[in-house]
This record gives structure tokens, sequence and C-alpha cells, in this order.
């Protein structure tokens, strides 16, 4: 088996900023539907299948930055941590965590942004440019961070299913293979794997954060309920199917978009070493 160097910062910044547009660009319209199946006005209402690529200009403005961030931060932490080898899994989750919270910094303006434009919360016609500067207008630059809490709530769990399980799937699929690394569409397998996983466990804390998102009262002048009252205010008004509203897009849409992104991700940082 061979073994090959580590990437380097800046290495690993490049390939995660192109990952993270290919995935986001791609699979923009699935994440639309999603995003509308799981707001409170309901889907036909929140636009239903009309203008699926609402709310794009956010993401090609922060996709690239937040998963760049993502990465170089990962694989920085990954590969100088003081654990021992078989305490790898406790590396993968811990190292995963600060680097989504790092990414959730500039990922998160960005979402509110979209999951407005997405949903017509402005009314329709408005775009991404115009949705950012109607939440300055009314909530200030605290607005872009709303849902910051529920975002990682949701983010850190889903993340310490996705790349523990990814790697381990790696690892195994090297060791079968006898070839390390793998090939780019070999870890898009691991990746999709890993991604539906994940996926479909966590989206009732992917609705919880839509909702968040989507909630239009000013910040200060009403108190707010805390994450866990929204979630039992879910379940209690609208039952468990609400908790997995959009479970099956989500779930296809981060399988295939961990394939894309993950396999783009290899791709990108092996050919940088090069």
């Amino acid at each position: 088996m061979t073994t090959t160097s580590k990437p380097t910062f800046l290495q690993s910044l490049v390939a995660g900023g192109l990952a993270g547009t290919a995935v986001d660009l791609l699979f923009f319209p699935v994440d639309t539907i999603k995003t509308r199946l799981q707001s409170p006005q309901g889907f036909s209402r929140a636009g239903g299948f009309r203008g699926i690529y609402k709310g794009i200009g956010s993401v090609g403005v922060g996709s690239a930055p937040g998963a760049a961030v993502f990465f170089a931060t990962y694989d920085t932490l990954k590969h100088n941590s003081p654990l021992p080898p078989h305490l790898d899994s406790v590396t993968h989750i811990m190292s995963a965590s600060v680097a989504e919270v790092a990414a959730c910094l500039i990922r998160v303006p960005t979402e509110v942004i979209k999951t407005r434009a997405q949903t017509s919360s402005y009314g329709p016609g408005q775009s991404s440019l115009s949705s950012a500067k109607l939440i300055v207008g009314s909530d200030g630059l605290r607005g872009f961070y709303r849902g910051f809490g529920s975002t990682i709530m949701r983010e850190i769990p889903f993340t310490s299913i996705q790349f523990p399980l990814y790697e381990l799937l790696k690892l195994r699929l090297s060791s079968f293979t006898g070839r390390k690394p793998l090939y780019a569409h070999e870890a898009a397998v691991c990746g999709s794997i890993a991604g539906g996983v994940a996926a479909s466990l966590t989206t009732p804390l992917d609705v919880l954060k839509t909702r968040v998102m989507l909630d239009m009262r000013d910040m200060t002048t009403e108190k707010l309920p805390s994450l866990p009252s929204r979630l039992r205010s879910i379940y209690l008004a609208e039952g468990m199917p609400a908790l997995f509203a959009g479970v099956v897009p989500r779930t296809l849409w981060i399988s295939a978009g961990g394939a894309v992104f993950l396999g783009v991700y290899e791709w990108a940082v092996h050919g940088l070493m090069r």
C-alpha cells in the first residue's frame, strides 16, 4: 500500500472551495424543494416548483469560502491531533465539529438570505441582494446570524456522524483494494453513503434550523422561544411527520451531494499535491 503526504493548509483551502461551489450550485434546486417542504406556510405557498433557483446568488458568494474554511480547519486539526491512532474516530469528530463552527461563521448569513429568497418571505421576485438589504433594514447585521445556534445544533451531530463514517469507509475500502489514496470516484461512493446516513438521522434538526431562519419576528422587541421549545412546539402542533419534512429530498440531495463534495475534494487536493 502506498502512502501520500498530507495536504498543506492552502491546498485544503483551494480544494474545499472547489468542492463547496460544485455541490451547492449543482444541487441547489433540490435544496429549494426541501426548504419549501419545511417552511411553516407549506410547500405551495412557499413557491412550490416555481423559481427553484431563487436565492442562488447568496450560495454563489458563500459556498466556496465556507467549504474552504471547513476543509482547511478539518485537515489541519486531523493531521495535528495529539490523540493516538486508536482514537482516530474521536479525532475526526472533534476536528469536524470545530471546522463546522468555523465554516458556519461564513455559511449562516448566506443560508439566511438563501432561505428567505427560496420561500418568498419578502414577497415574490425578491433577489438575494434585495433580501439581504431587507434583513439589514429589519434586524441589522445580527439578522444574518438568526439561526446560528440551530445551525450549529444541526451541523455538529451531522458532521459527527458523516466524517467518522466517511473516514472509516475509506479506510476499509483502502484495506480491501490495497491502495491509498483512493481514486476520486471511490471516495465519492464513501462520501455518498456517509452523507445519506447523516442526513436522514439529523432531519429534525434541519427542520428546526429552517423554521428559525424563517422566523420574521423582531429579535430586539420580542422574546423568541428557545430551540428545545421550538422543537417541542413543532411536534405538538404538527406531529412527528413535520419533524421529518423534506427527509427524502434532503437524504437524496446530501447523499448525491456527499459524492460530489467529497469526490471533488479528493480529486482536487490530490491533483494539487502532485
